[in-house]
């Protein structure tokens, strides 16, 4: 299933935010390939949260779980040679996506928007932040480690709580995964397009560097 209104709205109301520690993850559904390279192009409900010129040869586009451990370790390890290599050289053009897996994920990827608004640079600095502390916001005080990171950012409790029950982000976020599931056929993360074709799975910069060249000679 994907993330609902009622099973957020739910999970806050049981015990408040505290209750976002207790949400199974969602059912997958059967591989499938994307329809078209326009169909991962074009954002659905929220703006694109994108580095690199809109013009770029190549857009990568990663679809992730702010809980997955295998996005955070994709992350750590094998985006900032991507960023070195081809996004800060003008070659690449890179959009984030969020796919929560989990009630957890689902709150993490609104903090995140919350924090950055409409600046990508503060959003990919968000996403960094909660990936390296992935362990500590996802396995214990989740809340409490949510409004720390968000006081980092500049925000008060309130306005991280505010954040959390924003209905109005959680159901742009919802109809962005729906549409992730139903037309690109995305269902476990991280999952990558490379100017439209699908790749599943935590993959090594050497991967990425063979599929983009080619598509930079062309």
């Amino acid at each position: 299933m994907i993330i609902t209104r009622r099973a957020f709205t739910a999970a806050l109301t049981l015990t408040g935010l505290a209750a976002l520690t207790g949400f199974s993850p969602l059912r997958l559904i059967p591989d499938a390939m994307a329809q078209s390279a326009s169909d991962v192009a074009k954002p659905v409900s929220l703006p694109d949260m994108a580095l690199g010129p809109a013009n770029a040869p190549v857009t990568i586009t990663e679809y992730a779980s702010m809980t997955c451990p295998h996005c955070a370790a994709f992350n750590e390890n094998v985006f900032p040679k991507i960023k070195s290599e081809y996004i800060d050289t003008g070659k690449v053009r890179y959009v984030f996506r969020e796919f929560p897996l989990d009630i957890k994920a689902a709150a993490g990827s609104m903090l995140a928007r919350c924090i950055a608004k409409d600046d990508a640079g503060k959003y990919f600095a968000v996403i960094d932040m909660l990936f390296r502390q992935q362990n500590d916001w996802v396995t214990k005080n989740t809340t409490e480690t949510l409004i720390r990171i968000g006081k980092q950012a500049g925000l008060s409790q309130q306005a991280v709580e505010t954040c959390l029950k924003d209905q109005a982000l959680l159901d742009k976020i919802a109809a962005d995964q729906k549409f992730a599931s139903d037309v690109l056929k995305v269902n476990s993360t991280p999952t990558f397009f490379i100017n439209g074709e699908m790749i599943k799975g935590e993959t090594s910069f050497e991967e990425f560097d063979k599929r983009i060249k080619p598509l930079l000679k062309s």
